[in-house]
């Protein structure tokens, strides 16, 4: 059986996903077999597994740190937010119901079974489990039916490291004050903690690091600078998207959906040299010099075609094809392409039809069946081929798809205007095949480069792990799994 250890933060966003796949690639090189654990994530950003479900995306990175398939108990619980109170629940790689946020807390303690069971079978197949929290344990009101953080900690008996981000400001608050709020038994389980994001010389923080060890009598495992190749890694957050700024390259923009998914479809685009990857915020214009519009894929395609229209988007988007600009729908919003979106069961909301864009001659109808399988397609216009996946409800149908935008084991998949410049695709993934996103890139005449984006991203796993154990403990780290 496996040896085990916790990562923790002291609150959303500090860098835990990151620091795990770090010590995954880590403990890969000194020759443990490892594997990562997250008992419950929230995330739209899924990947789809070797067994034929979907986790969250962080989960799937490190597993690549790991060497390792993504498997479907490595995530056991993903929660996919649809409305900004309820979300879809997948358990063990599979929607079971979806469930408003006071319906969840109360079905949360049945799902430690699903939990346990996964950890277990992950023990089983490794010499390393690396755990993920969730938040943060500081959210004592949560911790009744916490499967989470140290609910999960103190039923499998893992001991755990904090990570706190300085960079964000109140790290000694962070740390000192979890300490103060969370039980005894739960503080118990907690061996130390790192501190993350320093920017500077890090001896300046000499004085506070030791008074963190003296208040908590936790043990410090190091202050890690902050790694400024992280944004070359599959995003978590689509924020991070627009941070890859370029200006004076080719623009490809995107719309940032109010439920939107799998952004990290875009992730290749934004390392692409010639291309500024513009993210279109809720209030702003669409950038009349685009050369292609993305409409990523989306948890609520009717709610966000609504959000979409609120924006003026969808005038936007007409005034950009008559400009002679491009289209590319992924998934949703392949679908909002489409003449109509019909719901008639209330899979994704409230039962009905909404009016699609229109810039496709397809329409869309949302079924209880979910598509979940990973594809090898061939792209119609250019040849190549695009290693993908699939991750939808709904089915497509209509004139363009006599025009395929790729082919699919012999037959067609997604569609193409008659003009040739909207297109529509189920494939979540495409621009990760190199050989595609330069042909298609190409197309519209932005330059691009031979990069190849997988072995730029296991090039950037590996500085990762150098910097951790450059910075880190790392040593003492995994001396504490048990």
């Amino acid at each position: 059986m496996a040896r085990a250890l916790m990562i923790q933060g002291a609150g959303s966003d500090v860098g835990k996903s990151v620091i795990v796949a770090g010590l995954a690639r880590a403990a890969r090189r000194r020759g443990l077999s490892v594997l990562p654990f997250k008992p419950q994530n929230m995330s739209n950003n899924a990947a789809v597994t070797v067994d034929g479900g979907e986790i969250g995306r962080a989960q799937a990175l490190q597993a690549l740190a790991a060497g390792v398939e993504p498997h479907t108990d490595m995530n056991p619980v993903l929660l996919k937010p649809e409305t900004d109170v309820g979300a879809q629940i997948i358990v063990h790689g599979k929607r079971i119901a979806t469930a408003r946020a006071r319906e969840y807390a109360n079905l949360k303690p049945s799902l430690m079974g699903a939990v346990l069971e996964s950890f277990e079978r992950l023990k089983e197949r490794a010499g390393l489990v690396l755990v993920e929290g969730a938040g943060s344990p500081a959210e004592v009101n949560l911790r009744k039916s916490d499967i989470a953080n140290m609910g999960f900690a103190r039923k499998a008996d893992v001991p755990v490291v904090l990570i706190g981000d300085i960079d964000r400001g109140g790290v000694i608050a962070q740390l000192v004050g979890i300490k103060t709020v969370i039980d005894a038994e739960d503080a118990a389980m907690i061996q130390g903690f790192v501190i993350n994001k320093f920017r500077g010389d890090p001896t300046l923080f000499d004085d506070g690091y030791r008074l963190i060890e003296a208040r908590t009598s936790w043990r410090g495992f190091g202050v890690l600078p902050y790694f400024t190749r992280a944004t070359e890694l599959p995003a978590e957050d689509a924020l991070g998207l627009g941070e890859a700024r370029k200006p004076g390259q080719c623009k490809i923009a995107f719309l940032s959906l109010s439920r939107i998914a799998n952004f990290d479809d875009l992730d290749p685009l934004k390392l692409e040299p010639g291309v500024d990857l513009v993210m279109v915020r809720p209030g702003e214009a669409v950038p009349g010099d685009a050369r292609l519009v993305i409409i990523p894929g989306s948890k609520s395609t009717r709610g966000d075609l609504a959000f979409l229209r609120a924006q003026g988007w969808d005038i936007d988007l007409l005034a950009h094809r008559r400009r002679g600009g491009h289209v590319l729908g992924v998934c949703g919003g392949y679908q909002m392409l489409g003449r109509s979106v019909a719901d008639p069961e209330g899979i994704e909301g409230p039962a009905g039809e909404t009016e699609g864009l229109g810039l496709l001659d397809v329409t869309t109808v949302m079924t209880g069946e979910k598509t979940l399988t990973r594809v090898a397609a061939q792209h119609v216009a250019t040849r190549q081929p695009i290693d993908a996946f699939e991750i939808h409800i709904g089915r497509t149908d209509g004139p363009d798809r006599a025009r395929p935008f790729a082919m699919l084991d012999g037959a067609p998949e997604g569609a193409i205007s008659r003009d040739g410049r909207v297109y529509g695709s189920y494939l979540h993934g495409l621009f990760a095949s190199d050989e595609f996103r330069s042909s298609f890139l190409r197309q519209l005449d932005i330059p691009v480069t031979d990069q190849q984006y997988r072995g730029r991203v296991e090039s950037v796993l590996d500085a990762l792990a150098d910097h951790i154990e450059a910075h880190l403990d790392v040593d003492g780290l995994l001396a504490l799994a048990r």
